[in-house]
C-alpha cells in the first residue's frame, strides 16, 4: 500500500476511516526524517502490515495533526486504532517502528 500524504484538513478524517493507522511526523529539514523515508514506504508495501494505513505529515506545516499525537522531536511515528491514539514515539531505528506496527 503506498504512503498516503495528508495535512491538518484531512487528518481527522483518514484516522476516523481507517481501522489502524501509522502517521509519520516529519520536517523537510531534518535529516532523520529523510533517512528514514524509504524504510516507512518499504514497510507501508510490505504483506505483513496488510489492512494498516500509512500516513505521513510535514509537522511544521500541520499543527493540528501534530497536537493529535503529541509530537515534540522528529521523526516521530504514532499509531492509532479506530481514530484514537494508542501509542506514539520519536525514533529513527526501523526495528523501533516495526515494534509499533506489532502493536496494531
Amino acid at each position: 500500500m503506498a504512503v498516503i500524504d495528508i495535512d491538518d484538513s484531512n487528518v481527522k478524517e483518514n484516522l476516523n476511516q481507517n481501522e489502524k493507522v501509522i502517521v509519520k511526523y516529519y520536517a523537510s529539514w531534518c535529516g532523520s526524517c529523510r533517512l528514514i523515508k524509504p524504510k516507512y514506504k518499504r514497510l507501508s508495501n510490505n504483506e505483513r502490515f496488510e489492512g494498516i494505513t500509512f500516513l505521513d505529515t510535514d509537522a511544521e506545516h500541520n499543527p493540528e495533526a501534530r497536537k493529535l499525537a503529541g509530537v515534540q522531536s522528529l521523526p516521530y511515528f504514532a499509531i492509532f486504532k479506530n481514530g484514537e491514539l494508542v501509542e506514539g514515539l520519536s525514533t529513527s531505528k526501523e526495528e523501533s517502528i516495526v515494534e509499533l506496527l506489532e502493536k496494531l
